[in-house]
């Protein structure tokens, strides 16, 4: 069955082929036979009651320097697509929470991957927080003297921005380390909210493990270790990536988070994993299929695009039924 397939991301152009999990995603969609459209989330409009965006109908390749070829723009009405997948970058601001809100005009019309509500309550660094039994120790505070507190606890900590990504704004403040008071007076003048600070585990050196779950299972890792003098694992910052194997653990994080992702319809997630502690949940644009298909030789966006397809068919037959 032939689906028409919006994908809201960023701009195509300046994707790499190799990493990029949005055009596996959609390179399988057209080797299904399915129509794509895209659009980059500032060409979504609310009109009249509709949400309509301005979109190029779209062929893809994996061909560097020719990966893509667009049609003449049109402006579609969403709510005529099968299927959108939301697949811009975080950060996760004001703009990405209204794209959410517009999306969520379609849920009774189109198939958003992933729920645009759920992705909206699921911030990755407070999501995660309803799971604090599998988490590091962990603060979310505004107050200095909770935060100097928690060091006095833990000594070795690591603070993060409650809203940030790709590794942006993370810092390993290390026993005996005299910047925390500057870094507090960096923080608080460039975010507004709280921020989010751990104690920092060891293992990282070993690998930050990226777990992709289709559907709420778990379908393949990767870990992503942090280059010499680093402390973030982000690949784009110098980490790199190596094959990994689900643990016992792992198994055990992934069955208590499971079914609440299932639930909220939050069907194609990445949950970061650093020795036994889960410490994020990414619902936005999860990203590291390509380097899983890569060291376990397995085609993780069929496992998804099969899980889509299953949803659409049960959304289209419970709109039949009614």
């Amino acid at each position: 069955m032939s689906l028409a397939v919006a994908i809201q991301m960023d701009p195509i152009a300046a994707i790499d082929l190799e990493a990029d999990s949005t055009f596996a995603l959609a390179v399988e969609a057209e080797r299904r036979g399915h129509a794509l459209f895209h659009y980059l989330s500032q060409d979504l409009t609310f009109r009249h009651g509709r949400v309509v965006a301005k979109a190029h109908p779209m062929r893809v390749r994996y061909e560097k320097g020719n990966h893509f070829t667009f049609g003449e723009t049109q402006t579609i009405d969403l709510a005529t697509m099968d299927v959108v997948l939301m697949r811009q970058d975080p950060p996760f601001d004001m703009a990405y929470i209204t794209a959410t809100h517009l999306l969520e005009h379609l849920m009774k019309t189109t198939l958003v991957v992933n729920d645009p509500i759920e992705v909206r309550n699921a911030p990755e660094k407070l999501f995660v927080t309803h799971f604090s039994e599998l988490m590091p120790p962990t603060l979310i505070t505004s107050d200095p003297q909770e935060i100097l507190a928690f060091r006095e606890e833990h000594s070795d900590i690591v603070l993060k921005p409650l809203f940030g990504n790709g590794g942006r704004g993370v810092f390993h403040v290390a026993p005996g380390d005299e910047n925390l008071n500057a870094l507090l007076e960096l923080f608080t003048e460039l975010y507004r909210e709280p921020i989010i600070v751990q104690r920092y585990l060891p293992a990282v050196r070993d690998g930050d493990k990226r777990i992709i779950l289709v559907e709420g299972k778990p379908v393949g890792a990767i870990d992503r270790v942090p280059a010499k003098g680093e402390a973030r694992s982000n690949l784009h910052v110098g980490g790199t990536a190596k094959k990994a194997t689900l643990t016992s653990r792992d198994h055990l994080i992934c069955d208590a988070i499971g079914e609440t992702l299932r639930a909220r319809g939050l069907l194609f997630v990445g949950i970061d994993v650093i020795g036994d502690c889960i410490t994020e949940i990414n619902v936005t644009s999860p990203t590291g299929i390509r380097e899983i298909d890569r060291f376990d030789s397995v085609v993780l966006e069929k496992q998804i695009w099969d899980a889509i397809e299953i949803r659409h068919a049960a959304m289209a037959g419970s709109k039949r039924r009614e």
